[in-house]
């Protein structure tokens, strides 16, 4: 296939240095503001439940939420993969092998789907076995539950979708379908909840049909991208072994990667859990602030995910340096931009998020952390943009490992001292390592490009 085909010609990389200024915001101003969509329905999902009359109902989605991050972001590579490839795909001109794997991830997808929905029994006795919560935030955990899991097909799907859209440079189909997904969900969380007084079960019926909504959306839009960029389905290259071992090793490498990831977040809310629900319902508060950076962040993480694929599946290591020096300026350009915000109005950020008075001191005094964590975390976020597009998955398992190892040192150093305060500083460690043990190997990934590109093919 020359470099005159519809899926090579139309993701030409730049060559000067505006030109990739031009080109990382082209990607990175929809992600960013579709991104933001997600924390947003987060702190709705707080807001809504956090003024009702007891802190039990902000824990029982705190909980929740913790829980369908380890079913649902467990399946993250589903996303993170299927970017990767497809940006790879696009970078060489080869549309045919775009639509092969996008039918490998969504059957792959449809199979762990169906297999969420038999074990939903086991999955949520186990869930609700490893929070030492109170009694009150057990029962109504078990309600969001019952009603949220039947979102697992059109989930895992929206993932897969998704990360097509970002390989193939379409920022903009990403913005709607986000938007859609997390429109339909925050306007029918206040409906449910606020409106029609369903609690959390109202919470987790928004979320189950605004998977539905975005998944219909998405079908449409991905239909019009494949129209564009041409190729066929050739069922020999989608059932190729070859590239369904590299497939699975990948999603075998990222899952780890997310599980681990995971684990820290829910030893995180846990831990949270054994010092009350007036503690845990604060750090449900602040970690909406971590919440709104990480999405920002992966905002310009994806549009590096994009480019270094490109850049790989072109073999151009030039390239690959650009993407990987512009995303990064402009992702330290928010990161500071967002202390700035937090330091300037977090208190106030506190008060609009929960009416709780308890609640709201403990996260003003806690408050430091949030402000401190978009200049500790914006490393990590890039480079795992950077590892997803060069779909270097070994190097990602064995980095957030090796950091979930530091976290858990840390938590055992300073959680038994200084409590609360501890459970933060030991977060902080995981996200310093997670930096750390990236950089180290970015070098030869680097080195793994040809200095001179390769000819076009």
């Amino acid at each position: 296939m020359t470099d005159q085909t519809p899926a090579a010609s139309s993701q030409a990389l730049p060559e000067t240095t505006a030109g990739w200024h031009r080109r990382v915001w082209k990607l990175t101003w929809p992600m960013v503001i579709s991104n933001l969509s997600i924390p947003l329905l987060g702190a709705v999902d707080t807001a809504v439940v956090g003024h009702l009359d007891e802190p039990t109902y902000l824990g029982a989605v705190a909980v929740g939420a913790v829980i369908f991050n380890f079913i649902y972001w467990g399946f993250g590579f589903l996303k993170m993969s299927t970017t990767g490839f497809t940006a790879q795909a696009h970078g060489a001109g080869d549309a045919d092998e775009v639509r092969a794997t996008l039918a490998r991830a969504l059957g792959i997808a449809l199979v762990l789907a169906l297999a969420v929905l038999a074990l939903q029994i086991p999955l949520g006795l186990a869930a609700l076995y490893l929070f030492e919560a109170s009694a009150g935030v057990e029962t109504l955990t078990g309600v969001y539950f019952e009603v949220r899991i039947w979102s697992a097909p059109a989930a895992l799907a929206n993932y897969v979708i998704l990360g097509c859209f970002l390989g193939t440079q379409n920022p903009r189909a990403a913005l709607l379908h986000l938007v859609c997904l997390n429109g339909v969900n925050i306007i029918l969380d206040i409906a449910f909840v606020a409106g029609f007084g369903w609690g959390v079960a109202g919470v987790a019926a928004a979320s189950v049909i605004a998977e539905y909504a975005a998944l219909l959306l998405g079908a449409v839009l991905l239909a019009r991208i494949l129209r564009r960029i041409g190729g066929t389905w050739v069922r020999e290259r989608i059932l190729a072994l070859a590239q369904l071992r590299r497939t699975l090793r990948a999603h075998g490498d990222i899952f780890i990667r997310t599980l681990c990831l995971l684990l820290a977040f829910g030893v995180f809310t846990a831990q949270g859990a054994k010092l009350g629900d007036v503690t845990l319902a604060a750090n449900a508060i602040l970690l909406n602030f971590q919440s709104f950076t990480a999405f920002a962040l992966d905002g310009i993480a994806h549009a590096a995910e994009a480019l270094v694929g490109g850049a790989f599946g072109a073999r151009n290591r030039a390239a690959l340096r650009s993407a990987v020096a512009i995303s990064t300026l402009w992702a330290v350009v928010i990161a500071v931009a967002m202390t700035a915000v937090y330091a300037a109005g977090g208190t106030a950020i506190i008060g609009l998020l929960t009416s709780l008075a308890d609640v709201r001191a403990v996260a003003a005094e806690h408050l430091i952390w949030a402000i401190a964590l978009p200049l500790v975390s914006v490393w990590s976020y890039q480079l795992d943009g950077i590892y997803i597009g060069a779909t270097r998955t070994a190097a990602m398992r064995n980095g957030m490992a090796l950091s979930l190892a530091a976290y858990g040192v840390a938590m055992w150093l300073v959680f038994p001292a200084w409590g609360n305060h501890g459970l933060w500083f030991a977060f902080v460690v995981f996200m310093v390592a997670r930096a750390i043990t990236l950089a180290f190997w970015y070098p030869a990934l680097e080195r793994s490009l040809p200095a001179t590109p390769s000819p076009a093919r």
